[in-house]
C-alpha cells in the first residue's frame, strides 16, 4: 500500500473550497467534502453536527463568506491518514470591524480523497 502525505496546497485548496458560494450551495459537493462524523465548534461557542452544518451552508445567500480573507496555513500530519490544518482568518463586520479568528481543521483520508472530520474557530483577541 502506497502512503500517500497531502502537500499543504492540496489540503488548503479543499478548505477553501468550502469558502466558496458554489460550493457551500452544493449539497454534493458539501458531503464530498465533509466526512460522516464531522464536528464543527464555531467562533460562536455553537457545536455542530455534518447534517445541520449542511442545512444552515444550503441556506446562506450566496454571500456567507463575502470580505473574508486568509493567512498563515500550516500543515501537520497527524497519522497516516489524517492531517491538521491551522490558519488566521479575518472578516470585515457589517459596522466595519475586522473579526479575526484563528482555526484549525482535521482532514482524513477516506478511501480515495480527502474529507473534512472536524472544524474549529476560536476569535483571536487582540
Amino acid at each position: 500500500m502506497t502512503l500517500h502525505f497531502p502537500e499543504l496546497a492540496e489540503i488548503r485548496s479543499l478548505e477553501e473550497a468550502l469558502h466558496r458560494p458554489e460550493v457551500r450551495g452544493s449539497r454534493d459537493a458539501l458531503e464530498g467534502l465533509l466526512a460522516v462524523g464531522f464536528v464543527e465548534f464555531a467562533a460562536s461557542g455553537t457545536a455542530y453536527n455534518r447534517d445541520t452544518i449542511i442545512d444552515l451552508l444550503l441556506q446562506e445567500d450566496g454571500g456567507g463568506n463575502d470580505g473574508l480573507t486568509t493567512a498563515n496555513y500550516a500543515l501537520t500530519t497527524i497519522s497516516d491518514d489524517a492531517v491538521l490544518l491551522t490558519y488566521d482568518s479575518e472578516r470585515t463586520q457589517p459596522d466595519g470591524t475586522k473579526r479575526h479568528v484563528l482555526r484549525s481543521s482535521i482532514w482524513k483520508r477516506n478511501e480515495h480523497r480527502w474529507q473534512m472530520l472536524f472544524h474549529q474557530g476560536t476569535i483571536k483577541r487582540r
